[in-house]
């Protein structure tokens, strides 16, 4: 029988519910199906694989232990994402109380690539990749993380502010002021940016200028164009 054959068409809220109510198996069917999402977002937000997974592991066992307490006010999915960002943040925060220098070893960088992502995937999306990661992570944690499920997850401003819960304002605030940071560093990777007889403010200054798009499925031009990542990755929709 297939891993998680004897679940199939039981929804993540009944596979919660099973679990809080002693199914030794639900809640293992429930990180069967979201793991890879939560993966990814995590791994997007902190910038570090070993990070990365001691906070989807943080998340998972507070998820488990928390199961009682979900009352169905949001998607399963939209709480798991809920606590996997916490516990992101949480680690963000205590890793920039201990940190003294900005992490730029490029052999660090390259490991950020998604779990999907083909190692022979060509040499200029693994650089562009690797710029945009960079460029995010000298922003704060609380504006990664609106950046990562907005832009580079696809998740609606609505839902974005549910999963971190805030006001939809404070996600769009969010998102603007990171998009503000970023504009300097990455102007460079937009198809003008290499005008020939143009200072960089003047290619600032060129109508339509912003920020490129980050990461993000489906979208053209990214480096996570593709789609055979995309249905893995995604996880919360078109935008709104």
């Amino acid at each position: 029988m297939a891993e998680g054959a004897e679940y199939a068409g039981v929804s993540d809220q009944d596979l919660l519910a099973r679990h809080v109510d002693g199914d030794s198996e639900a809640f293992g069917e429930l990180v069967r199906r979201h793991r890879d999402r939560l993966w990814a977002v995590a791994l997007r937000t902190l910038g570090d694989r070993e990070e990365a997974a001691d906070a989807v592991q943080d998340a998972l066992v507070s998820a488990y232990r928390a199961a009682h307490t979900f009352r169905g006010q949001a998607a399963v999915t939209t709480w798991l994402h809920r606590i996997t960002v916490n516990a992101c943040l949480d680690r963000a925060r205590k890793a920039a109380s201990r940190k003294t220098a900005p992490v730029d070893d490029t052999e660090r960088l390259e490991q950020l690539l998604e779990p999907h992502e083909s190692a022979a995937a060509p040499a200029e999306r693994n650089d562009l990749h690797r710029q945009l990661l960079e460029a995010l992570g000298t922003l704060p944690a609380d504006q990664r993380a609106a950046l990562v499920l907005v832009d580079m997850q696809g998740y609606p401003v609505a839902e974005a502010a549910r999963i971190l819960d805030v006001a939809t304002g404070t996600i769009k605030s969010r998102c603007a002021r990171g998009r503000a940071k970023l504009l300097p560093l990455l102007t460079h990777l937009r198809p003008d940016g290499g005008e020939t007889g143009k200072t960089t403010a003047e290619r600032n200054r060129t109508q339509g200028t912003s920020v490129p798009p980050a990461a993000g499925p489906g979208r053209a031009g990214s480096p996570d164009t593709d789609q055979s990542g995309a249905a893995a990755v995604k996880g919360g929709g078109g935008r709104a």
